[in-house]
C-alpha cells in the first residue's frame, strides 16, 4: 500500500475530497518524520511504537572477501507492533486460509 493508496481510501470511505486526503496523509507523515528526528517516540494506540535508536560503531565482514570492515555508528528508527494490531493481522491472515 502506498501513501496515494492511502488517500484514495479516505476519499472514498469519508467523502473527503481527494486533493485534502492527499494532503493529510503528508502531513500526518511529515509530523511523525519531525517527531522521530528530534529523538521523539511516535505512540499510535491500537497500532504502534515508532522510536530512533542509537546504534554503536561495531565490526562486520565483507561477505565477499571476508575482510573485517569497521561499521560506523548510526541511529535507526523501529517499530514496534502493539498486541492489538499483531492479533488483528494474525486474525486476518487465520481467515483468508
Amino acid at each position: 500500500m502506498r501513501k496515494a493508496d492511502i488517500a484514495s481510501l479516505i476519499h472514498d470511505r469519508h467523502g473527503i475530497p481527494k486533493r485534502e486526503a492527499v494532503n493529510v496523509v503528508e502531513l500526518i507523515l511529515e509530523e511523525i518524520k519531525e517527531s522521530l528526528a528530534q529523538g521523539d517516540e511516535v505512540k499510535i494506540a491500537g497500532f504502534g511504537n515508532f522510536t530512533v535508536r542509537s546504534k554503536r560503531e561495531r565490526k562486520g565482514r565483507n561477505p565477499k572477501t571476508g575482510e573485517e570492515i569497521g561499521i560506523t555508528p548510526r541511529r535507526v528508527v523501529t517499530f514496534r507492533a502493539s498486541p492489538v494490531f499483531k492479533q488483528s493481522v494474525l486474525d486476518a491472515t487465520e481467515v483468508s486460509r
